[in-house]
């Protein structure tokens, strides 16, 4: 399409993430840390490789989503000018869809009647799933695996975030927090934002389903929520 250059000046290609078809990835921070920037941009970097991304929003509205969508898009311009702007975000919208349901709401059931009814009417056919919002403190390991499943049957790369807790000690033996340290085992990827000084970074905790001990040195900058590279 004429935007490889993006692609390969995007630091989430240390993540690999074209390699990772048909599996599930967890984002998981604190409020406010910057979970949905950081799908929404492993959404980007999706859709200028080709792919069709499907956006579930969990709670918030279709405007606020699109929101994101503009303000990363127009961040990822300015530092990385293409000839025509305006074709690129065109070419975005018609390889995104949003997709929004209530706070409560979301189950593996509707889910699939939402999914098979874009498919079947050739209204949207995605490649890639990302779901912002969804509350881990609700469901258990059968109904996650459900939902893994489901993705698998369509051949569907997913992503969650998730909202870790200060106050809740619990964690996985790879250091996955609660409220997912006993569901870890469902995702391929795990990724911790974890606040420093100046900037937060990127802790991968599991890659590819096995344990993370070395640091990535991926970072979100303060200042436009894009990730970088130390």
């Amino acid at each position: 399409m004429g935007y490889e250059p993006l692609v390969k000046q995007n630091p989430l290609r240390v993540l690999k993430l074209a390699g990772n078809d048909r599996k599930m990835g967890l984002i998981m921070a604190r409020t406010g840390l910057g979970k949905t920037a950081l799908l929404v941009q492993i959404a980007l970097e999706s859709i200028l490789r080709g792919k069709r991304v499907l956006h579930i929003s969990i709670g918030e509205s279709l405007d606020k989503t699109k929101l994101w969508y503009d303000d990363m898009l127009q961040a990822v311009l300015q530092e990385c000018p293409v000839a025509r702007p305006h074709e690129l975000i065109d070419m975005v919208r018609q390889h995104r869809m949003i997709m929004t349901f209530k706070a409560g709401a979301f189950d593996r059931e509707r889910l699939e009647e939402r999914l098979h009814d874009l498919i079947q009417q050739n209204i949207f056919t995605p490649d890639c799933v990302v779901i912002d919002g969804f509350d881990f403190t609700a469901t258990d390991h059968a109904k996650l695996e459900d939902v893994k499943k489901l993705m698998e049957e369509l051949k569907l790369q997913t992503w969650f975030s998730a909202t870790s807790h200060r106050d809740d000690p619990r964690v996985s033996p790879s250091g996955v927090p609660a409220p997912c340290h006993e569901l870890d085992d469902l995702f391929e990827n795990v990724i911790l934002l974890k606040p420093e000084q100046d900037h937060v970074v990127l802790q991968i905790l599991r890659d590819k389903g096995k344990k993370v001990d070395e640091a990535s040195h991926l970072g979100l900058d303060p200042a436009t929520m894009l990730v970088r590279q130390d």
